[in-house]
């Protein structure tokens, strides 16, 4: 193993295919796996092969080789390490283990002054496409983009990175994130630019997502609308109602505005505001697998627009959403959503990212991406308990029939 170690550190230059990718096809033919990591070399040298610091973090080869990447290397060089990273793969190594500084791979390459467009970093993305689709397929068809925490027969699994779902991600303590059942059961509470739960103090919407909704609400009237009849739009989550306070201020207005929201705190919220009284308003109260299902039986409502943004769903859900999507929206119709699928790291955003095209295009859509530099609008998030993008670039989703 030390050879291998050795060999990802580029100890010689130019980097030749004659240098390293044979020798490293050598290496893992004579049984080195892909998959080693420092620490478990460290734990099994000083006799501690079945303790849970072993696999506090994985520094794996491809980490290894990641952060030796010379800064320097030439276009040449980078197309012989891209066939290094081939070689691993095809060796069954793991694309988003995170090290002992909480990074990816995808993390490593990008500090090293590759941009997310190189075919290195993309190669990273490619392999997380790769793996999450098989999961699927192994699974039966249902999706689940990494182990969820707290799993007890999972412990000694290889530690992987950990994508926000939605808006956020659940602890191994709080199931109010992750559960719909829990969090609609949970008191929330706004502030001026923000609504969190009260006693955890999880973060479902804060302000700094003003601009994002300004987009989404222009994105929702830009498909073909019928000037006569005026635009009919639904915005499925109201959190704190910034992109339906966009909404009603477009001009034109929309003819008709549907709201679903299922938190009895917030439809409280709605109802103090004045939301149920605005003439050209619909309040859908319920989760939207009742409320929406409704709609799609009777057959009487079609929308122009479609935004998501709910707290404590999962990409499954969205899958399911998708369904009911097809259904519900007019032909030059647009649909979006709160694009925070997997924004806690670059790489599990690039992988959401292409994942999201993968599966909207089987429907017959298409997903544009209009990408928002919002480095400067992001919080501290000292005042929640955990951020829930940490992405300094936001893909906007804008999804249509071909």
């Amino acid at each position: 193993m030390s050879d291998l170690h050795h060999l990802l550190t580029f100890p010689t230059r130019p980097i030749t295919a004659e240098a390293y990718v044979g020798p490293l096809n050598d290496l893992l033919k004579s049984g080195i796996p892909a998959t080693y990591t420092l620490e478990q070399v460290a734990a099994f040298e000083q006799g501690r092969e079945d303790e849970d610091d072993a696999n506090a973090s994985n520094t794996t080869p491809l980490h290894i080789l990641a952060r030796s990447l010379p800064a320097d290397a030439s276009p040449e060089e980078q197309d012989v390490v891209l066939t290094m990273m081939n070689t691993l793969f095809e060796y069954g190594a793991g694309w988003n283990f995170v090290d002992y500084e909480n990074k990816t791979v995808g993390d490593l390459l990008l500090e090293s002054g590759l941009t997310r467009q190189s075919k290195l970093y993309e190669r990273m993305v490619e392999a997380g496409v790769s793996a999450e689709l098989l999961l699927r397929k192994v699974n039966g068809g249902e999706i689940e983009f990494i182990e969820e925490p707290g799993n007890e027969e999972q412990e000694q699994e290889p530690v992987v990175a950990e994508p926000v779902v939605a808006e956020t991600t659940s602890t191994d303590n709080d199931k109010t994130a992750s559960d719909p059942s829990t969090y609609l059961a949970t008191p929330l509470e706004y502030t001026e630019d923000k609504l969190v739960t009260k006693e955890n103090k999880d973060g479902v919407m804060m302000d700094w997502e003003d601009g994002i909704m300004k987009l989404a609400a222009d994105t929702l009237f830009s498909g073909n609308v019928d000037a006569t009849e005026g635009a009919t739009v639904l915005n499925i989550g109201f959190g704190m109602g910034i992109i339906d306070t966009y909404i009603q201020g477009h001009s034109p207005a929309p003819a008709h505005h549907y709201i679903c929201e299922a938190h009895p705190d917030v439809l409280a919220k709605m109802r103090a505001d004045g939301w149920y009284d605005k003439p050209n308003v619909t309040v859908l109260e319920g989760k939207w697998q009742d409320s929406l299902n409704k709609l799609l039986d009777s057959g009487d409502v079609f929308f122009d627009g479609i935004y998501y943004d709910t707290f404590s769903e999962h990409y499954e859900d969205m899958l399911d959403l998708y369904d009911v999507i097809v259904g519900l929206i007019k032909p030059e119709g647009v649909f979006s959503f709160f694009n925070g699928l997997g924004a806690d790291r670059p790489l599990c955003y690039d992988v959401y990212k292409k994942i999201v095209e993968l599966d909207v295009s089987m429907y017959g859509m298409k997903c544009e991406y209009t990408t928002v530099q919002i480095g400067s609008a992001l919080p501290d998030w000292k005042d929640v308990k955990r951020s829930y993008y940490n992405c300094d670039y936001y893909y906007h989703p804008r999804i249509t029939f071909i």
